[in-house]
């Protein structure tokens, strides 16, 4: 596995770190997981958009 460096705020990073505590996960997989619930977010952001840039485009060749 790759690893990366980051530079994150002492103050953000505690907070990091407090929720990794309390989910009792690392703090590596905490972020790995909101790296991945992003980038499916995002995704579907971006399915959605293509999908209504489509139909606008069929409306206006129509």
């Amino acid at each position: 596995m790759a690893k990366v460096l980051v530079s994150i705020p002492d103050k953000f990073l505690n907070q990091i770190d407090e929720v990794a505590e309390n989910e009792q996960r690392t703090r590596s997989e905490l972020i790995r997981e909101a790296l991945r619930t992003y980038m499916r977010r995002n995704s579907s952001i971006d399915i959605r958009k293509s999908t209504a840039d489509a139909e606008l485009l069929e409306k206006i060749l129509d």
